[in-house]
């Protein structure tokens, strides 16, 4: 794998104590980059991985923005696509903090004191892992984003005392600080292909022998999916919820995903009204309560293909 790294003159001789890390595939991080690098934390560096976008101008932009940086941060551009657990895992590998701050591209946090929070976490208690939040209080709202809100503050956005209760089921890579000792004996399972649960995975694998910690410290999601994009995601990630089954069957068994996802196998006729329940998520004249609950159940139909 071809590797083109660029450093920053502030990359050199620097010994952080948190690396963050932010992988992207055809996505613009250059707002995330910007906040991060504003806040001016002292003992953290950036470390950013273009995972073969294929994008050259996107490429030479993120690297002119790396070289304007006063953090110190390192570019990886690969030249083809990795996908999201090696990739993340190259990215560890680059770091030199002892912790790590997983966060994705399309992240914004919602404090300007983001990284701060972090590091007074860290001298304070040294946790093995902590989540701080996910939100999506500066995403725009727009019609076509409407499903993916709803859904989204239903489920993704709960407060820390909510998330507390299922310490490894609230686990997201878009805002995930891991000591680097505990990613060094836990890194993400690659074989996880397209996209979902390899984060719920990893956190169930390292729930077993270490703390996750829940604050709030929350990101914003900009990134919000037209409610098709959705669908075509979730279908993606059902060979990923097998895997989770397969490997993690006493946790997974207590979510309601997989209850609902047992209880639509028992079902009969599945190909013909499954195609219905798509049908109505992505519908836009009907209303959003009604779509979040079809999407759901769609995805559990597609879920029950594994349970």
């Amino acid at each position: 794998m071809n590797a083109k790294l660029t450093d920053n003159t502030a990359w050199d001789g620097h010994r952080p104590a948190l690396s963050i890390l932010i992988p992207f595939f055809r996505d613009d991080p250059a707002r995330l980059l910007a906040a991060l690098d504003q806040e001016r934390a002292e003992g953290v560096e950036i470390v950013i991985l273009d995972d073969g976008s294929g994008d050259a101008a996107l490429a030479m932009r993120i690297a002119y923005q790396v070289n304007g940086m006063r953090t110190p941060a390192r570019f990886v551009a690969l030249s083809t696509n990795e996908g999201r657990s090696k990739g993340r895992n190259r990215l560890a590998g680059n770091a030199r903090g002892k912790w790590l701050l997983f966060l994705d591209s399309d992240m914004l946090p919602d404090s300007p004191r983001f990284l701060h929070a972090y590091l007074e976490l860290i001298a304070q208690d040294a946790p093995a892992v902590a989540f701080g939040g996910f939100s999506v209080d500066q995403a725009p709202k727009v019609r076509e984003h409407a499903l993916h809100r709803a859904m989204a503050l239903k489920s993704d956005c709960a407060p820390a005392a909510i998330r507390r209760l299922a310490p490894e089921k609230y686990v997201f890579t878009s805002n995930l600080l891991v000591r680097r000792d505990v990613f060094e004996t836990e890194t993400f399972d690659e074989g996880f292909a397209g996209w979902g649960w390899e984060d719920v995975e990893w956190a169930m694998r390292v729930s077993k022998t270490h703390a996750i910690v829940h604050i709030d410290n929350t990101a914003t999601h900009l990134g919000l999916d037209p409610a098709r994009t959705m669908a075509a995601k979730y279908e993606q990630s059902a060979g990923n919820f097998a895997r989770v089954v397969a490997g993690h069957h006493e946790i997974v068994s207590h979510y309601p995903s997989y209850k609902v996802a047992r209880a639509l196998k028992k079902m009969p006729l599945r190909p013909v009204w499954r195609p219905a329940l798509k049908t109505i998520a992505l519908t836009g004249l009907v209303p959003i309560p009604l779509r979040a609950f079809a999407m759901r159940l769609y995805r559990a139909a597609l879920y029950a293909e594994a349970v």
